[in-house]
Formats: C-alpha cells, sequence, structure tokens
C-alpha cells in the first residue's frame, strides 16, 4: 500500500519544502509524520499545541492544517533563520504564534497543564527537559516526538539518547504510550 498515495498534503507545503532544500536544512519531518500529526491535531478542536522545533515549518504546516478555527499553535525554535522560512510561508495564520528562543526555556517559563499537544521535535522537551515538557501537558493531552528510528543525519552519540528517552516515556506512569517503528520512528504518548 502506498501510505501516501490518499493523503492531500497542506498548501504551503511545497513553497516550504523548495525554501526548506535552498537552506540545507536536512532534519525536516517527513510526510508521514506530517499526516499523523494533522490527524491529532484535528482530535483537539479548540485545542492550545505547542511545538519544540520549528525547523522551517514543514510540521508546522500540517499541524496547522489539522487545527479547527478556535485551536492556536505556538511554535518555538532557536535559529531564527530556519523560522524565518515558517514565518514567511505561513504568517497569515492568526492561530500561529512563532517563538524564537531555546526551547527549554520557554517550556520553564509556561503554567502547568497549559498545552493539550505537545510535538517535540527538538532537544528541548525531547532529550532536554523531558519532566518540562510533560508538566505544560494538560491531562488527556497528545505529547509526540520523531525520530526514534536510526537516522543518516544524526549527529555523533545522538543513537545512545533514544533507547535512554524511550526508557524514561515507557516508565512515566503518567503516560500511556505506542512506539511506531513507521515514518521516521515515532513515539505517540497520551497523559493520563
Amino acid at each position: 500500500m502506498d501510505e501516501l498515495a490518499h493523503i492531500e498534503v497542506p498548501a504551503a507545503l511545497s513553497a516550504i519544502l523548495s525554501a526548506t532544500a535552498a537552506t540545507g536544512f536536512d532534519m525536516a519531518s517527513e510526510p508521514r509524520t506530517g499526516a499523523l500529526l494533522r490527524t491529532l491535531a484535528a482530535s483537539k478542536p479548540g485545542g492550545k499545541f505547542l511545538e519544540l522545533g520549528t525547523g522551517t515549518g514543514l510540521a508546522t504546516a500540517w499541524l496547522l492544517d489539522g487545527l479547527d478555527a478556535q485551536a492556536t499553535l505556538v511554535s518555538v525554535d532557536v535559529d531564527a533563520r530556519m523560522q524565518e522560512v515558517a514565518r514567511t510561508h505561513l504568517h497569515s495564520d492568526p492561530r500561529l504564534t512563532l517563538v524564537t528562543e531555546d526551547g527549554l526555556r520557554f517550556l520553564r517559563r509556561q503554567r502547568p497543564s497549559s498545552f493539550d499537544f505537545l510535538f517535540a521535535d527538538a532537544m528541548p522537551g525531547k532529550y532536554e527537559g523531558l519532566d518540562e515538557a510533560l508538566r505544560v501537558l494538560k491531562p488527556s493531552g497528545f505529547y509526540v516526538v520523531d525520530d526514534m528510528l536510526p537516522q543518516a543525519n544524526w549527529p555523533e552519540g545522538h543513537a545512545d539518547k533514544v533507547p535512554v528517552l524511550l526508557n524514561a516515556l515507557s516508565k512515566n506512569t503518567s503516560l500511556s504510550i505506542v512506539p511506531l517503528a513507521w515514518a521516521s520512528g515515532l513515539v505517540l504518548a497520551v497523559k493520563r
């Protein structure tokens, strides 16, 4: 089965992909991850969404495509140059707030249980500050991470971090998780 044959992509995706290629950024979320994010986003009408690691905005576009008109998305990235691609192509969406800041610093300023959904696509909230990330998630909120399967573009030492994260998530009694050997390797968790 061609998993992507029946998936319509967000309108801004083509332009973001072109701009992403021009930057040389090679850690962008892939379409199957995006399709899952969009589907999960649709399950939280009026929700407050958080993305840690805007990158160039590929996953951001998928999330926005799944949000209803009352939902909001805050996307945080420390790299203003990469985030500028997202800003250029998604700036007209009033549901989106782009924050250029260290993700861990951002998390520490947030109130507990303030988000319905968190996609951790950067070191902060995933390999750094996991407790802070889970603290800002509401009960029944989704916590999603990708890039759990080996990737050619992983920096040295990154492979050692994945089993540590998987172990921490599986032992966390406040979560119900399912690791998925699909797309780039995902973990989908729900806060109890």
